[in-house]
Order: C-alpha cells, then sequence, then structure tokens
C-alpha cells in the first residue's frame, strides 16, 4: 500500500469532460451529471484502507449533498487484473452492502483519474454549478478514526457551496492509496 497525497490543482479549473458507466451498464455523461448547486466526485475504490475508512463519511455528506442540489459521483479507477477487489462485480456488491445512494463508476481505461489528475483513493473534488473546481482536499483530519475528528472540510465547503458562500478555508491534501495504474 503505497501511501500518496493530491496534487495540488489551482481552484478554478473547469472540469474534465467524460462519459463512464456503472457496473450495471447505465452510462454518465459529465455534461449532465451537474445539480443545481454543484458536482461532488470523489476516486475511490473498494481495497484500499483508506478508502473504506471514509466510506461511510462519503456516503452521509453524499446524501445531504443531494438532498441540498448537487449531484455526486464515485468514480473507481482502479480496475485492474491485480486488484480484483476492485472489479466491476466487486462494485455492484459494494453498492448493495455500502448502501451507496449515488452512482459509483468504472473508470477502465483510467483516463478519467488521468485527466482529473488524480494520485490516491479517495482523491476528491467539488465543482460549483458552473463546472470550476472549488475544494480539492480531504474529508476530514482524520481519516482513522471518525471519533476524534476536529474539522469537517469537505462538509463545510459543501455547505459554504450550498450557501453561496466562497470557500476560502485552506485545503488540505487528501490522502490514500496510489491509484493502481496500469501502464
Amino acid at each position: 500500500m503505497a501511501q500518496l497525497e493530491s496534487i495540488d490543482i489551482p481552484l478554478g479549473t473547469k472540469m474534465p469532460k467524460f462519459i463512464l458507466r456503472d457496473p450495471d451498464g447505465v452510462i454518465q455523461i459529465s455534461d449532465y451529471a451537474f445539480g443545481k448547486k454543484g458536482l461532488l466526485i470523489v476516486f475511490t475504490c473498494n481495497h484500499c484502507p483508506y478508502a473504506k475508512a471514509v466510506w461511510p463519511r462519503v456516503i452521509r455528506l453524499g446524501v445531504y449533498a443531494q438532498k441540498n442540489g448537487m449531484n455526486v459521483l464515485a468514480i473507481n479507477p482502479n480496475i485492474n487484473p491485480d486488484y480484483p477487489d476492485d472489479s466491476p462485480d466487486k462494485m455492484r456488491n459494494k453498492i448493495k452492502e455500502w448502501g451507496i445512494p449515488f452512482p459509483y463508476l468504472i473508470d477502465d481505461t483510467q483516463k478519467t483519474a488521468r485527466e482529473f489528475k488524480a494520485q490516491c483513493t479517495p482523491d476528491i473534488y467539488l465543482f460549483d454549478a458552473t463546472q470550476k473546481l472549488v475544494y480539492h482536499g480531504r474529508v476530514d483530519d482524520n481519516w482513522q478514526d471518525e471519533s476524534k475528528v476536529t474539522k469537517e472540510e469537505l462538509k463545510e465547503a459543501i455547505e459554504d457551496l450550498i450557501a453561496g458562500k466562497p470557500i476560502t478555508r485552506e485545503q488540505f491534501p487528501s490522502i490514500g492509496c496510489s491509484i493502481k495504474w496500469r501502464e
């Protein structure tokens, strides 16, 4: 498990375009993915301990965001024969097991992850309704133990975006397992 941080991407960067499908073949097109208030995208997977630790928080924040006019997508870039726990069939199982209430998409070419400059799982992007990046950072200040969280940076960014306030607080990189790139 190689630990990496998300890289610094300038705020205001326009979201890359993509067309991806979920494990059941349902297509998601980036142009139609936005809610009235914006879009939360999380590059994640099933097997990484960092991703697994924050999945419950991502799901809760996703539900909150959806109820407030934002759409949410999770994208799995680890479609790699060396990591069978991240296969589309295993994704389907996790969707049911964890009750994931938003699309969990397959990036089997890894093109989308590369265009986003995603580095790790989880790697989190929050875009406003004009498709510009307003937050790229961690979920909160303690990925290992939710009971020890003191700062919920992603939640605060979502709340500010919903309220139409600027997101001005310092953004700390997400940490996680490296994406399992295929050469």
